[in-house]
């Protein structure tokens, strides 16, 4: 069995805040509480949540943009948890991002040639008319054409910045990329074609992803192995059919009931939470999900569930883990 690519343990990123005249700490947000996987080369991890589980803040933990309150990081073998700034910009060689916003993340005052060679300049990988080449032949790679070199920016449409973000992250040859909401932003009419760019350099660059988003029909699509996160925690991991033809969280059950189905003459249940996401600054003791769980038992609002194996690489965090569904578990218990 080959070394997992990355390898997170027990992950924690707790923001503090600060009042008083003296600017102590008076609370701490647990934007990230004790969160753990792997990935292994070549494969595709879809995060997934409601807006602020801490998905996005894990991504930039593993890439180090912010440091890690506690827990450990290895990348391809190597404890990178606590490496100071020189030692984890060769690190950074092979761990590259993908923004959310192709219009914020691009500089304004550098050419399109400029955005994509700065990733050799910092780094020293070519110098020169290599430079250029290197830079030309990444745009043909995501779509685009050598005289874009030139321009600026604000002259293209957000698919095509999107590709220029994709080509500068596809510079330096990483490993691991990390795609945080990488089509949100972008027209419906463009995302199946940044997503299928997405899969052919897979292939082509023997590339490693963790595919951070909101649309769940897009994490079913690219992703090998789906993670689901509420309030700072994964609560369910498991093979992306698995976890979509048979969750074993409610809470996973509630988001995959919200995809829409493409056929007017079909009508889908939803199943609606009650209640608003709790406080990641006094999360509720126990199950973090017993507050909007209509299922919950007296020991969940004790005991704080771990990731329990199931079978078949499905890992869930439900108090209910016997056969079948957990929400038919907990019902006919509660009958």
């Amino acid at each position: 069995m080959s070394q997992p690519l990355l390898e997170v343990n027990r992950l924690k990123k707790h923001f503090p805040i600060k009042g008083g005249f003296l600017q102590r700490a008076v609370g701490h947000v647990h934007a990230v509480d004790g969160v753990s996987f792997h990935l292994d080369p070549g494969e595709t991890i879809g995060l997934v949540g409601e807006s602020g589980c801490g998905k996005s803040t894990t991504g930039r933990l593993i890439l180090r943009l912010i440091k890690p309150t506690s827990g450990e990081i290895r990348f391809n073998g190597q404890q990178i948890s606590r490496l100071d700034r020189r030692r984890m910009k060769a690190v950074r060689r092979d761990m590259q991002l993908i923004f959310q916003d192709p219009f914020a993340s691009l500089n304004p005052r550098l050419t399109v040639g400029g955005i994509v060679a700065e990733a050799f300049k910092i780094h020293g990988v070519a110098s020169g008319a290599e430079i250029e080449d290197r830079t030309a032949d990444l745009l043909k790679r995501v779509g685009l054409h050598t005289e874009h070199l030139r321009r600026y920016p604000h002259e293209f449409s957000g698919g095509q910045r999107q590709r220029i973000g994709i080509a500068r992250a596809l510079a330096l040859n990483p490993k691991l990329i990390i795609a945080d909401e990488p089509v949100s932003a972008l027209d419906v009419s463009i995302q199946a074609q940044v997503i299928n760019l997405l899969q052919d350099l897979k292939g082509e660059f023997q590339l490693s992803y963790i595919i951070i988003a909101h649309d769940l029909s897009v994490v079913e699509y690219m992703s090998d192995r789906v993670a689901v996160m509420y309030l700072g925690k994964i609560v369910e991991m498991a093979p992306g059919a698995a976890l979509y033809s048979h969750p074993r969280h409610p809470y996973t059950e509630a988001l995959l009931s919200a995809i829409p189905i493409p056929n007017p003459r079909l009508e889908k249940k939803r199943r609606i939470l009650q209640g608003d996401v709790p406080s990641p600054i006094n999360p509720p003791p126990g199950c973090r999900f017993h507050t909007r769980c209509s299922y919950r038992r007296s020991d969940c609002e004790r005991f704080e569930p771990e990731l329990i194996d199931i079978g078949g690489g499905h890992h869930a965090a439900c108090p209910v883990r016997a056969g079948g569904s957990f929400l038919e578990e907990a019902s006919a218990a509660s009958a």
